[in-house]
């Protein structure tokens, strides 16, 4: 695309030229205008490739999300992300559900280089549980604790983000 531009800025200057017809200047527009419609051809190939190839990461996403999780695979991430927190998720208090962030991200931060995303479903899963135990006791919450896990938080978005950035990415790679 950028020989194009270069391409259109010279055919500009030659027709600006005192020296040139207007055959060629006619003739300088109609070797810029195939370049642009070559590239402009070119752009349209490749969004089209890439909408394709987004369409079916979408699609793959949306079919693994509709198989429901199997229990005892939550139950064996529960364990894995919240340590000895992993029992305790539905009577977490203002006292020990900042503990159960801290352990979730520290957790999540050691194995998710080797997680699919079948995996970050699982630890989506439980993520989501300690959110809706959050939502019981957050009014009692001190700030300096409604802080550390906003910041917690937004971590596991952004790690989980980065991971469906860089499925998204090799998916239209190819």
């Amino acid at each position: 695309m950028k020989t194009a531009h270069w391409g259109l800025a010279a055919g500009l200057l030659a027709l600006a030229g005192c020296d040139s017809t207007p055959r060629e200047r006619q003739e300088i527009v109609r070797q810029e205008t195939r370049q642009l419609d070559t590239a402009a051809q070119h752009a349209g190939h490749t969004l089209r490739r890439l909408g394709r190839q987004t369409a079916r990461f979408d699609s793959a996403n949306h079919a693994r999300r509709a198989v429901p999780l199997d229990p005892k695979k939550q139950r064996v991430m529960d364990q894995q992300l919240l340590g000895g927190y992993a029992d305790q998720v539905p009577g977490l208090t203002v006292a020990t559900i900042a503990g159960a962030y801290g352990e979730l991200l520290r957790a999540t931060r050691v194995r998710r280089t080797g997680w699919d995303a079948r995996d970050w479903d699982y630890a989506q899963a439980t993520y989501r549980r300690l959110n809706d135990q959050l939502a019981r006791v957050r009014l009692d919450l001190p700030a300096r604790d409604e802080l550390r896990i906003r910041a917690w938080q937004a971590e596991f978005t952004t790690l989980r983000a980065q991971r469906t950035a860089k499925d998204l990415q090799a998916a239209t790679k190819k």
